[in-house]
């Protein structure tokens, strides 16, 4: 009986896999992550860490704006070069090294995903000056998943049992496992023409390998979860499905904030 679970849980996991690519059917994969407070980044990139606070509407990241911060001051938008400034692992044993491709890919993919978001409402320029929003971000906290500990886990009949409550066993968001993938950032927003900081976020996003969409239907719940758990075989995934969230909860609020329609 054992065995035919197994089997049954790896044909899943390969029907799903030929299904990943049609985004139609596995969904945005922005809710396979989840934000972990205790984990949110300190690298000196910001200003001023003391005035983040929690922001409505941002799922769980840290954020100032400057009261006089008016958004509709600017129509156009630099995304400045990614830069990459990571902070001392936070348990022993984790990876402090990253292959330096790995690394153009990720920053590459979070310029793309952007770009992507913010092109809609905003023109995307490579010059500051006024009416020009100018982005900075770093990446502070980047552990890829444990792909051979996912995978055992998937093999041992029932394990998800176990594992689906790992997370919060662990004080890691529900969903998680030890072992899942972890992507932090910091980003700071300047005026274009004068410098001034008007604005600075952090959120460290942690991978989840059992995602449930509660608030979504039927077909939602399907595609969180099967976008969470196909993710936990690739070392990156989860890193990427961070980018794609804060690009597109960036966009929104700049949308929000200059009135304009989404």
């Amino acid at each position: 009986m054992k065995r035919f679970a197994t089997r049954t849980t790896l044909a899943a996991v390969f029907l799903l896999a030929g299904c990943a690519s049609d985004s139609a059917i596995m969904g945005s994969g922005a809710t396979v992550t989840a934000s972990d407070t205790a984990r949110m980044t300190h690298s000196g990139f910001l200003s001023d860490y003391a005035r983040l606070k929690p922001a409505p509407g941002a799922e769980g990241a840290e954020c100032w704006r400057d009261p006089k911060f008016d958004a509709k001051n600017y129509d156009k938008v630099l995304i400045s070069r990614i830069v990459v400034s990571l902070v001392p692992p936070k348990e022993p044993g984790e990876q402090q090294t990253i292959d330096p491709s790995d690394l153009k890919t990720l920053t590459d993919y979070f310029h793309d995903s952007l770009l992507k978001a913010l092109s809609p409402q905003m023109q995307v320029v490579d010059q500051a000056g006024p009416g020009v929003l100018v982005m900075r971000i770093a990446l502070t906290d980047l552990v890829p998943t444990k792909v051979t500990d996912s995978l055992a886990g998937t093999l041992i009949p029932y394990g998800f049992v176990v594992e689906a409550g790992s997370g919060a066993a662990t004080g890691r968001p529900a969903g998680s496992t030890p072992y899942m993938g972890e992507t932090g950032m910091e980003m700071q927003f300047r005026d274009g023409g004068s410098g001034v900081v008007v604005g600075e976020c952090r959120d460290t996003e942690i991978g989840r390998k059992y995602a449930a969409d509660v608030d979504g239907s039927t077909v939602g719940a399907a595609q969180t979860w099967a976008s969470g758990y196909l993710n936990s075989f690739q070392a990156w995934s989860y890193a990427k499905n961070a980018f794609d969230k804060w690009s597109l909860l960036v966009a929104k609020r700049l949308g929000e904030l200059r009135g304009v329609k989404q």
